[in-house]
């Protein structure tokens, strides 16, 4: 009897370690991810955006490095500090919308479904609207583009595009169709942007039949904001004047 008292104390003792040991081995396991090409081009988007950063970065640090020596110049009176205002002023006004721009790019030709036959549920749909021309510049924007005209119109932050019965307001003045949109930028990524398979473009084009005609540019001439941009509520933060 005892005997076999003595054996079931062992095989009770035997049963809590291999469990402690078993315990133990699972803490001490490191969780493995299996490695998809799906998470390899999340990895590979995470490194280009990481990339993008860092040459934002450097380019700030070189602006800066630049500005420093033209300072240093000055101080050591071998710069006129006017040149550097008229070059400060210059880039502002670039920056601004208010001088005229050039550079590779493409152009757009748009204008309402010349079908007699209504494609969509009524004919509100063969025409373009306000929300057309708004999706097609957001496109731009996304895919880099640098500066955009409409007709001539330049596009500014505050610039509105609203709808007036058959024709578009912008900037104060009203245009008709076709209307002519031009970007300056990567002009393959631009054209990507808004003519690839299910962009807002090619919907248009296809499902719509609106007149939609874009093609790459060599030279795309962007004019200069001809307004003036007021602020009625927004003053510098601090100014109680």
């Amino acid at each position: 009897m005892m005997e076999l008292k003595n054996k079931v104390i062992i095989a009770i003792f035997s049963v809590l370690i291999g469990i402690i040991i078993a315990t133990q081995l699972k803490a001490n396991v490191e969780a493995y991810v299996p490695v998809t090409i799906k998470s390899i081009e999340n990895t590979k988007k995470e490194i280009d955006i990481i990339k993008n950063e860092i040459q934002e970065i450097e380019k700030i640090i070189q602006k800066r490095e630049e500005e420093l020596e033209v300072l240093k110049k000055i101080s050591a009176g071998d710069e006129d500090i006017i040149d550097l205002f008229r070059k400060e002023l210059y880039s502002n006004m670039i920056a601004s919308g208010y001088v005229d721009l050039e550079g590779p790019g493409i152009s757009i030709k748009m204008y309402d479904n010349p079908s007699d036959e209504i494609i969509g549920f009524d004919i509100n749909d063969d025409v373009i609207h306000d929300v057309d021309i708004l999706n097609i510049l957001n496109d731009l924007r996304v895919a880099g583009a640098e500066a955009i005209s409409i007709n001539g119109e330049r596009v500014m932050p505050t610039s509105e595009i609203k709808c007036n019965g058959p024709i578009i307001r912008i900037n104060g003045r009203s245009i008709g169709t076709p209307f002519i949109i031009k970007a300056i930028g990567d002009p393959q990524l631009l054209m990507a942007a808004v003519s690839a398979p299910h962009t807002y473009g090619d919907m248009l084009k296809n499902v719509y039949q609106i007149g939609f005609e874009p093609k790459i540019e060599e030279r795309v001439i962007i004019p200069a904001y001809r307004g003036e941009l007021t602020f009625e509520y927004a003053k510098p933060k601090g100014d109680d004047s």
